[in-house]
């Protein structure tokens, strides 16, 4: 009797299952909230220089005092750094407007007396709060490189932790961390320590979201992981849509914070229900609560009598049949000792953080196509939902390798069409990056499944583990390279969209796993290309799962 046994005798996808994995997605809604939480709270308004502080004349209108004070740039608008060092009032004179030619004559400085913002679609940003433009504007995308910071030392920290103390502890401090830090980075007087706390929001969702996964793999059976897993996503992606409703109705920046932390204490007082994973339990050499956990379950599924029957030998025999093909000692380098494990870690390395790279690189700057925000938002949102159903479908009948590689290089073509598009052209730009980042959000659906076949039982967590830190490395990196469209403005284009493109190719050269039975050993990987006749091997059981998988994602896409 393997563990699945046991927990097929106690109820597999009882009452139970239900709603403990409907409880665990819930906080993955407001997860998409604290992500992109920076297109919001760190929106740049338009903005220029304040007039001179002694002036003297305040019968002035607002846009005659503009006029004297700032000049304009070559499009006629008002410069955002610069103005004259002493008010023009020959331009109220003629009634007119400088030119450029005449601004070439006339002695400028920087703004002295601050900065005036024209607030429409927010009310209050940490940009106008803290003045993070001109010459401080590089600080606005390196608040959101310290978040993504805390995500890659979250999944270190909480990574090793979880494994070490268990699931649901975990679980329990991430959900208070987020919603201490969030709550005190709502509260936060100066910008380092609003970075500080971001930082600290960063740490807590990767604890949440690799627990979370913990917990919900760890309690249902294998046949329902791919829809559970695909499940879960979807509520990643009406997350966005979700904070694009709250951002509308809250604009002030401190509320908006507030408002998408607070809900995470009801979480944590939820995850005192949670049951702790009896699989980690056993490995853990906690077998009485292992028993316990379970009998417990039994009754919550109304398996009573079944869960009686269950003691620490039962146990102990299932879980030495289950882990008799992990035994020994294995670390990260070993993803790169042999030849074949070495060129896949590689391609899967610059998959993962290309896909990342090029998803924050569109996703995190909304505000360069010129719509609506909070339209661009849902836009960018609802597209992941028709992008999923497609690359699953995709992956089950054409395979994963195709997939994966078509789906990165359509995204990065499309965003280096983009940058050959007039600035004008508003609806064509928006298309084209709208397929650019369903292209992307498609190619992490892809990722996640494409790289747990790819690697072998022994080694999947480390694997798994590696491929999630090249991501985050990708999340940080993206916002800083924006900084670059300062100097060259298609620069950031083209980054964005030849990094998907080199990776979309380095893809191609890993093996195919459609059909296949997943690896064991790191020397199935080395022996995969040799043994032709079990490509085509193919369960029962797994073809009625894919099967399955189709029928509810069309289901879903209708």
């Amino acid at each position: 009797m393997a563990f699945a046994d046991l927990l097929e005798q106690v109820g597999s996808t009882g009452r139970f299952q239900v709603l403990h994995v409907t409880l665990l997605c819930i906080p993955i809604l407001l997860m998409a909230s604290h992500n992109l939480l920076q297109n919001f709270v760190a929106m740049v308004p338009a903005h220029y220089c304040s007039a001179h502080s002694n002036l003297s004349q305040p019968f002035q209108s607002p846009e005659e005092l503009l006029r004297i004070t700032v000049p304009l740039n070559e499009a006629g608008k008002p410069q955002r750094c610069q103005r004259y060092v002493a008010p023009q009032w020959h331009l109220l004179e003629r009634n007119g407007t400088s030119t450029t030619e005449e601004d070439s004559d006339v002695v400028l400085e920087g703004c002295a007396d601050g900065w005036s913002y024209n607030m429409t679609d927010m009310t209050s940003t940490i940009v106008s709060e803290w003045h993070l433009v001109c010459d401080l504007r590089s600080l606005k995308q390196m608040g959101q490189t310290i978040y993504m910071g805390g995500v890659l030392v979250g999944a270190l920290v909480f990574g090793g932790l979880s494994d070490r103390y268990g699931r649901r502890i975990l679980l329990l401090i991430s959900n208070l961390l987020m919603a201490v830090s969030g709550t005190c980075a709502a509260f936060s007087p100066s910008f380092p320590l609003f970075c500080l706390f971001r930082f600290g929001c960063g740490m807590a969702l990767s604890g949440q979201g690799l627990n979370t996964f913990s917990l919900i793999v760890e309690w249902i059976p294998t046949r329902v992981r791919t829809f559970t897993g695909t499940a879960s996503g979807y509520c990643y992606t009406v997350g966005q849509l979700i904070l694009a409703a709250i951002a509308y109705f809250i604009t002030d920046w401190r509320w908006l914070t507030l408002a998408v932390s607070l809900p995470f204490y009801v979480f944590f007082l939820i995850a005192w229900w949670f049951h702790e994973s009896s699989r980690w339990l056993a490995i853990n050499n906690k077998p009485e609560q292992a028993v316990k956990t379970l009998k417990s379950v039994a009754r919550f599924n109304g398996r009573h009598e079944e869960g009686e029957k269950i003691d620490v030998k039962m146990l102990q025999e299932s879980m030495k049949k289950e882990m008799s093909c992990s035994q020994g000692t294995y670390s990260v380098l070993d993803l790169f000792r042999t030849p074949k494990m070495r060129v896949m870690t590689l391609c899967l390395s610059a998959t993962w953080l290309s896909t990342s790279f090029a998803y924050y690189g569109l996703a995190m700057d909304l505000q360069k196509f010129g719509v609506n925000i909070y339209l661009m938002q849902v836009i960018f949102g609802a597209v992941d939902i028709p992008a999923k159903v497609v690359i699953t479908v995709c992956m089950s009948f054409i395979g994963r390798r195709p997939s994966q590689s078509g789906a990165l290089i359509i995204a990065g073509v499309t965003i280096l069409i983009n940058i050959l598009v007039p600035y004008d052209k508003q609806t064509v730009r928006t298309c084209l990056a709208v397929v650019g980042k369903g292209c992307l959000a498609a190619s992490f659906n892809c990722c996640y499944l494409y790289s747990g076949e790819l690697y072998p039982t022994i080694i999947r967590q480390s694997g798994m583990g590696w491929v999630s830190m090249m991501a985050r490395v990708g999340a940080m990196v993206a916002p800083m390279v924006q900084l670059t469209g300062d100097y060259i403005p298609w620069l950031p284009g083209l980054i964005y969209g030849g990094a998907p493109i080199l990776s979309g190719i380095a893809a191609v050269f890993l093996p195919e796993t459609l059909g296949t039975h997943l690896p064991d050993t790191i020397q199935d990987v080395e022996d995969r290309g040799s043994e032709k006749s079990s490509k085509c091997q193919v369960s029962t059981k797994e073809a009625i799962i894919l099967q399955d998988t189709k029928v509810d994602l069309l289901k879903q896409a209708a």
